[in-house]
């Protein structure tokens, strides 16, 4: 029988573990499909073996001995075994065995640090396309699932497997090596990478599946590894934007959560909760780069972010301000999304007829048909007009499709309030 506390060690250690696992299996194989089932085999031993014999004071260390065996069995009888066998024989000392050279594949010791950031690199070729590229590091180096990666693409989940699929693909015909690219090659390089952190970083601060509103770990990875990109590329000004992007948002996460597990909105938030070494941090990174005069989205994403930082509460804020820097980022970054999240500045800033014009604009775009932020705007916009009926209609269309409970709950706690109000 499965334990409860075994089940939450290992869901834990996978929220931990599983980008660091996979990305060490895939460098010293080279092959990305067996890495993630032997990391998969794993956890699934690890929920049985510790429910019986308790859960190991390392759970990484375990997990990655146990997929790291595994993976030796399999390569074992196949050619690419007996290939990196006869590479590690040749270059190990000839007292190593050939049990000790398999078994140096997996050393823990050699380079775990970079593999996250070499996966990144390698999964953000040129060569790939720009949502293979970023699909594909979030399956491997964030463990999620194909539903979730397609939620976040807004694309059906058949169409997300076979981008993957090609992907991998792509990787292995081309010969694409697993590495941290020279200096002159990573600009070209850029654009995917900050994708693919910025998703990452997103999925753990609003996941897309799941109980929980927030996966920390997920965030501090994303953030980590935004840091060991600005060490690699510290004149790039996107690079620091993306990174403030990240600690500005992430500066709330104490504050986004009740003592029972609700979502609080930022109108409701306490600001006193939120993170001041954190805010300002990203304050510091966004002037620096804002300094370069070469600003792009993500600069821009974090300018807004920062003026809920300086703001003493949502009636303090500038949303004018957000408003144009949402236009601004519109005419950079042409999506949906960035438009809904303009409409909603716009009412904010004193004309909710006119964010809600906006959000009837873009309500037929197909891209929004299951995004159920878009009802759930029109809702809130309607509740502040006072149009409860109206209101009511727009939270039970957005309720079925909220990907998280915690946000059901809230939006069914709001349908609830809108619904309690007479007719006027």
């Amino acid at each position: 029988m499965i334990t409860p506390t075994a089940r939450h060690a290992v869901d834990a250690a996978f929220r931990e573990e599983w980008g660091r696992i996979v990305a060490t299996l895939i460098r010293r194989t080279g092959n990305w499909d067996l890495a993630e089932e032997c990391a998969q085999e794993a956890f699934a031993e690890a929920l049985w073996r510790w429910s019986v014999g308790g859960v190991p004071q390392r759970p990484g260390a375990w997990l990655t001995t146990v997929a790291g065996n595994l993976a030796i069995d399999r390569l074992r009888r196949g050619t690419r075994g007996a290939e990196l066998l006869d590479q590690i024989g040749r270059e190990a000392p000839q007292s190593y065995t050939d049990e000790e050279a398999m078994h140096g594949l997996f050393d823990e010791t050699d380079g775990i640090e970079d593999d996250r950031l070499r996966l990144i690199f390698t999964c953000c070729h040129p060569a790939l396309p720009l949502e293979g590229r970023v699909a594909l590091t979030l399956r491997s180096l964030a463990g999620l699932s194909t539903a979730e990666i397609a939620r976040a693409f807004l694309v059906p989940e058949s169409t997300m497997a076979k981008r993957l699929t090609r992907t991998k693909a792509k990787i292995a015909a081309a010969g694409i090596p697993y590495r941290v690219p020279p200096a002159h090659l990573l600009p070209e390089r850029t654009a995917g990478v900050l994708a693919v952190l910025y998703l990452m970083f997103n999925e753990g601060y609003s996941a897309s599946s799941g109980t929980e509103l927030i996966r920390v770990g997920l965030c501090d990875e994303a953030i980590r590894l935004g840091r060991a990109l600005r060490a690699l590329m510290p004149d790039e000004p996107e690079v620091c934007g993306m990174l403030a992007l990240m600690l500005l948002h992430h500066s709330r996460r104490h504050a986004r959560v009740g003592g029972e597990g609700e979502l609080i909105t930022l109108e409701e938030q306490d600001r006193a909760r939120w993170d001041q070494a954190e805010i300002g941090e990203g304050l510091r990174l966004l002037e620096s780069a804002l300094r370069r005069r070469q600003v792009g989205p993500y600069q821009l994403q974090a300018a807004i972010a920062s003026c809920h930082a300086h703001a003493g509460s949502v009636a303090d804020t500038d949303w004018r301000e957000i408003a144009g820097l949402y236009a601004l980022l519109e005419r950079q970054m042409p999506s949906p999304v960035v438009r809904l999240n303009r409409a909603v500045a716009v009412a904010m800033a004193g004309d909710i007829e006119a964010g809600l014009a906006i959000i009837d604009e873009i309500s037929g775009d197909a891209r929004l048909e299951r995004y159920y932020l878009l009802d759930a705007a029109r809702a809130d916009l309607l509740r502040r007009r006072g149009d409860h009926a109206a209101a009511a209609a727009a939270y039970e269309r957005a309720l079925p499709l909220a990907p998280s409970e915690m946000e059901r709950r809230y939006l069914r706690n709001r349908l609830t309030e809108v619904s309690a109000v007479p007719p006027g």
